[in-house]
């Protein structure tokens, strides 16, 4: 018998994990059992790693390739677009209500759906830097309904320094494992093709799974 190829398995991870985390945002910890500015690091770094969404938008994003600095330009136009939405929105410049935020989470899934679709029908990424700070605005509006339902009251700035910082780094260890191992497969172009092709498939399908399903809550 064949073994099973790599992409394979990654493509049947992608697809099974569709159901599992259509709604990835719910808050599953007390507000009273986050503890302090170490607290809401540590809620960031949970939130960062269970979130699926956000992952797996990062994936799709960094899929392709490119040099070193495209990736951290791609990296930090994602960072730096969430920080901001997070920040206003948690700070009251910019609110949602129960529905928005809904059509928010409904983005975030269509935001991986897009980049999936790209990866599949584009040849050339010249824009994916605009892109994705456009669509990691649309993140951080999902990180701010995470931490808006702690209820923070009075110590929201805290709360949002120590949730942002603990996003920040739970992001940069997904990356420094993630880039490595993508940059080793780019080497083996024939190899890079069919990893990018597969995997945008199953990000596809989750993708528009999760879009579907959150709009229609």
């Amino acid at each position: 018998m064949k073994p099973f190829p790599p992409v394979r398995v990654v493509l049947l991870a992608l697809l099974l994990l569709g159901p599992a985390a259509a709604h990835a945002h719910e808050i599953e910890v007390a507000p009273a059992a986050v503890d302090g500015f170490a607290g809401w690091v540590g809620e960031g770094i949970r939130h960062i790693l269970a979130g699926a969404d956000h992952l797996l938008f990062l994936l799709a994003v960094l899929l392709v390739g490119g040099s070193f600095r495209r990736i951290l330009l791609l990296v930090t136009s994602f960072t730096l677009a969430h920080s901001l939405t997070l920040g206003l929105t948690a700070l009251g410049v910019v609110t949602l209500g129960a529905r928005g935020t809904r059509w928010a989470e409904a983005a975030i899934a269509a935001s991986i759906l897009y980049m999936a679709l790209e990866n599949l029908l584009l040849r050339q990424h010249g824009h994916r830097a605009g892109l994705t700070f456009l669509f990691g605005l649309v993140h951080g509006l999902g990180f701010a309904s995470v931490l808006g339902g702690y209820g923070v009251g009075t110590d929201v700035v805290p709360a949002l320094l120590g949730f942002n910082l603990g996003v920040e780094m739970g992001q940069a260890v997904v990356v420094a494992f993630l880039v490595p191992v993508l940059r080793i497969v780019q080497r083996r172009p024939r190899l890079h093709s069919r990893v990018v092709r597969l995997s945008s498939i199953g990000l596809a399908g989750v993708g528009l799974y999760w879009m579907v399903a959150r709009a229609v809550g």
